[in-house]
């Protein structure tokens, strides 16, 4: 099996924008918005930032927190945006933050939402310990019914690729990475009731190189695509696709100098191919690695065959 090697799409001119580049989303007519998370080790805000693939232009929005995640909503001045310990949403245009749902985790310490999706208008997101070691964090419904948060767990430590998928007689299974873990999980979910069943190995991930972060699924659901976030020296990050049913590796996707591969995007192009957009990071390297790994911090992009 032969790699895909990805090329540098944006590379950002500021290290703010390099430090946790995380949660790309696919906006329609060659556009997706992705956050950072952190402008730099020490900075408590990020942004959300919004990339034109037919100009090769970035625009940026900071943030009045760290975001996790962020969604467009149907009006396209708004988002709705997991930042700190708050579900809210952010207008680009005004700039105004309006928090829906705040107190998130609020009987623990130390932890911020992270990573999520959607399914209709629910949410399911997690938190992260930002010290990466304790089994604290949270994982939520926010029913859009009646926007209602449901703790769903409370015993993750990096929350982070999510993915709901519906059986064909309706049953809704969601397929969760806790990064520690090394795996990825699926539980089945019930909306209505606000629980998840005991959660069983969806895919051993012991074995690969890095930590899996991001997670996206293929169109037909029956793969899925994980981004590797590899503190070691790399000569190359990799993103990488496992079959659900059987656990084995189709394929992979290399990033030449950017070993800290965090999340994966399918983008649709206009030709009918599917490219692959992939956000990598900087966080923790010090000067010498990001010296040896210069194209850390950089969002490329590579071919499919999906």
């Amino acid at each position: 099996m032969s790699d895909t090697i990805a090329t540098v799409l944006f590379e950002p001119t500021e290290s703010d924008l390099k430090f946790l580049p995380e949660g790309p989303f696919d906006l329609g007519g060659g556009r997706f918005s992705w956050v950072a998370i952190q402008h730099g080790a020490s900075a408590r805000y990020g942004s959300l930032n919004i990339f034109d693939m037919n100009t090769h232009t970035n625009q940026s929005y900071r943030l009045p927190g760290r975001p996790g995640f962020a969604r467009p909503t149907e009006n396209p001045s708004q988002f709705l945006v997991g930042a700190e310990r708050e579900l809210g949403l952010f207008d680009i245009q005004t700039g105004q933050w309006s928090p829906m749902c705040t107190g998130i985790d609020a009987d623990v310490e130390n932890t911020i939402i992270n990573d999520a999706t959607t399914w209709q208008d629910n949410v399911i997101f997690g938190c992260k310990d930002l010290e990466f070691k304790t089994k604290k964090a949270g994982l939520y419904l926010f029913r859009g019914r009646d926007r209602k948060l449901i703790q769903l767990r409370n015993d993750q430590i990096c929350s982070n690729g999510k993915a709901v998928i519906e059986q064909p007689d309706g049953r809704l299974e969601l397929l969760d990475i806790d990064t520690p873990t090394r795996k990825i999980t699926r539980y089945s979910l019930d909306i209505a009731a606000g629980k998840l069943s005991e959660g069983q190995t969806a895919i051993d991930l012991s074995r690969a190189i890095g930590f899996p972060d991001g997670m996206t699924l293929t169109p037909n659901g029956q793969s899925a695509i994980v981004s590797f976030y590899n503190p070691d020296e790399a000569e190359f990050g990799l993103t990488q696709q496992y079959s659900l049913a059987t656990g084995i590796l189709e394929h992979s996707w290399r990033t030449p100098a950017s070993p800290q591969n965090t999340c994966p995007l399918l983008m649709p192009m206009p030709d009918g191919s599917v490219k692959l957009v992939i956000t990598t990071a900087i966080e923790h390297m010090a000067a010498e690695r990001q010296a040896r790994a210069p194209k850390s911090g950089c969002l490329f992009i590579a071919d499919t065959t999906l």
